[in-house]
Order: C-alpha cells, then sequence, then structure tokens
C-alpha cells in the first residue's frame, strides 16, 4: 500500500502499529508527513538550507534509534524538541568552534600569547574548582551539556532526572559557577 494511502490515520495509531511490529514502514509515514514542519525548523535556526536539510537527515537517524528505545506518545511535540535540540547543539558547537579559532588567533601573537596563555590556564583551573564545589545534580548536569555536549533529553535519559529538573540544573549550575569563579578571580587578584 502507498504511504499516501495513511494520511488519514492519526500519529498516535501509526507509532502504535510501529511499537507492536517493529516495521519502521510506519515510522517513515510519520517522518514524511512532518519533513516540512522538520525543515522550516531547521531553517529558522540554522539559516542555512544545506545545513537544515543534513539537520533533518540526522533528525531522521535519531528519531528512528530513539524511538527503538522510548516510548512517545505526542510525536509532533517530541519530534519538535528533536529538531529544535539538534540544531541548538548544532549551533553550539559552531559556536564553540569560532571561538577556538579567535582564541589561536589571539594566542598565536607571541608578545602577548604567553600572558593570555597563562590567563586562560589559570580561568580553566578556577572553572576546575568551581566545579567540583557544585552540588552533584548540578555538577553532573553542568558537565555533560557543556564538556560532553548531550542535549537536555540525553541528560534526562542518563541520569532519570525529569527535563525541567534537567534545565534548572543547567541554569543554576552555570549561575553558581561563574558566581564561583568570579570570586576565585578577586581572591586572586586581589
Amino acid at each position: 500500500m502507498a504511504k499516501g494511502a495513511w494520511n488519514h490515520i492519526e500519529d498516535k495509531e501509526l507509532l502504535q502499529k510501529f511499537y507492536s511490529d517493529g516495521n519502521n514502514y510506519w515510522l517513515g509515514i510519520l517522518l514524511e508527513r512532518y519533513t516540512m514542519l522538520l525543515l522550516g525548523v531547521c531553517m529558522k535556526y540554522l539559516k542555512d538550507e544545506e545545513e537544515a536539510k543534513d539537520a533533518v537527515q540526522q533528525i531522521f537517524l535519531k528519531a528512528i534509534l530513539e524511538l527503538q528505545k522510548y516510548k512517545v506518545d505526542f510525536f509532533k511535540s517530541w519530534l519538535y524538541m528533536v529538531a529544535k535540540n539538534q540544531c541548538l547543539m548544532k549551533l553550539r558547537s559552531k559556536q564553540f568552534y569560532a571561538s577556538v579559532e579567535i582564541a589561536d588567533n589571539i594566542y598565536s601573537d607571541e608578545s602577548t600569547g604567553n600572558h593570555l596563555m597563562q590567563h586562560k590556564e589559570n580561568t580553566l583551573s578556577l572553572i576546575e574548582e568551581g566545579l567540583q564545589e557544585l552540588n552533584p545534580e548540578q555538577k553532573t548536569c553542568v558537565t555533560l551539556f557543556y564538556l560532553h555536549k548531550k542535549s537536555y533529553q540525553e541528560i534526562r535519559d542518563s541520569t532519570g532526572f525529569n527535563l525541567l529538573q534537567v534545565k534548572s540544573f543547567i541554569q543554576n549550575g552555570k549561575r553558581n559557577l561563574k558566581i564561583l569563579v568570579e570570586k576565585k578571580l578577586k581572591q586572586t587578584n586581589g
């Protein structure tokens, strides 16, 4: 039967068919149904058609893998969150690489390089120390999010915290880490 023949069936029913027989055909119908939505979301964040198309393919793959492991009740909203997280992770990694390039350019200047490198190493040490002073939940979530580049969903899955807790631990952890580092900087410079 052609995929178009299933257009009248709701997402929930297609998901049930997938969960009952494990046939990716049902997922294909669902993903096809939301391809334009995903492309729109990716374009909104990435502002580049080729990158958006690549992201959609990655989202498809992630959806297929995740749905084999976890039960999802509201496919459209879940897929939207997967797309948003995928785009934000892509932007974050782009930002990270851009800042590394800028840092490399700055540090390549020999006259100021040694001083800046020492300052960078001191700051990294203070961040490491500050990270150790966070409560265990904040430390875990901040480490997974910023150092291991995990999405909220991945952190939720690996820690057992719910999404609200993950967001809260990351926000509070980031704020507390900043306060701790600034305090330590004042102590060393004061």
